[in-house]
């Protein structure tokens, strides 16, 4: 058994898919960033170097109009909604400590890529260690910015595992709960989810997809997939060996958690160690892509 975790993707990954716009999309992405920048913060703002940097990531501007099916209109609502979201809820600046109790029985983990170079979030709800709270909710939007920062240069969607194994009425969260996070994924990590797998699912708990299925938008829908055949789309030597892989992960809390905060470089404030400020030092060469129109 191993308790290393995976940061890049297997040797020979092509990541996929890598976007190319038009002139006209060009110029329509062009002016959702003028009008972002009309909604910044004060320099003075302690906020603002964060927001700054968010708006300045290269997938940030394509996703928002990808997402609003290239209507301006819409991009600008759904953009705007967001940043007053991150004002609030400071995804990129929560503390490790504020969110290490979560991740004791290891829930929710971050390891390993599928064939086309996504980072791979598992989810486990029957190890579910804590009351409901808005902290399970930090913790959740805690693994959605470390998967940012593992995913290879011209990747910007993951892949997210539900495994039900061993998941009870008690440990499963409630129907508020997981349509709070389909809000969270949906409005403001647009175009993030490439993949949704369900897998263990008991006849028991049908009535919880049943429950969230209005929540869902048509484009979170259409990306789940229930008990599909993991091996198709995860390299068997980065697939957790609980669903047939090679990789035999052992997880120990403290190891594990070290490995993260300290590969993402995350001060003790939430904030990033010196040189970190863009991202992991050296986390990867480039890899080749595979174009997409």
């Amino acid at each position: 058994m191993v308790n290393a975790v995976f940061t890049t993707p297997e040797p020979g990954t092509v990541v996929r898919p890598i976007y190319e716009y038009s002139d006209e999309q060009q110029a329509q992405i062009k002016a959702l960033r003028e009008y972002a920048d009309t909604l910044l913060l004060d320099p003075l703002d302690p906020y603002y170097t964060w927001e700054l940097r968010w708006l300045n990531k290269p997938d940030t501007m394509p996703r928002y109009m990808r997402a609003a099916k290239w209507k301006l209109p819409d991009a600008k609502r759904r953009i705007e909604g967001t940043i007053k979201w991150r004002r609030d809820f400071r995804p990129e600046l929560i503390r490790p400590d504020e969110v290490k109790i979560e991740a004791e029985t290891g829930k929710i983990l971050l390891n390993g890529f599928d064939r086309d170079g996504r980072p791979i979030i598992y989810m486990r709800p029957g190890r579910e260690n804590t009351e409901t709270s808005p902290r399970q909710l930090r913790h959740l939007v805690w693994w959605l910015e470390r998967a940012k920062d593992l995913m290879p240069t011209g990747q910007e969607s993951l892949v997210i595992i539900v495994d039900y194994k061993s998941t009870t009425l008690r440990t499963n969260p409630s129907i508020s709960v997981a349509s709070k996070v389909l809000t969270i994924l949906q409005q403001h990590y647009v175009e993030t989810l490439g993949r949704a797998i369900v897998t263990n699912l008991p006849m028991l708990l049908n009535f919880f997809y049943k429950g969230i299925s209005p929540f869902l938008d048509p484009v979170t829908r259409d990306k789940m997939r229930f008990n599909p055949d993991l091996l198709d789309l995860i390299p068997k030597s980065q697939l957790d060996s609980d669903f047939g892989g090679d990789f035999d992960f052992e997880f120990d809390h403290e190891t594990y958690w070290k490995q993260i905060v300290d590969f993402c470089g995350i001060a003790e404030d939430g904030t990033r160690l010196e040189g970190y400020f863009d991202g992991p030092k050296n986390i990867h060469g480039e890899l080749p892509s595979q174009h997409s129109e």
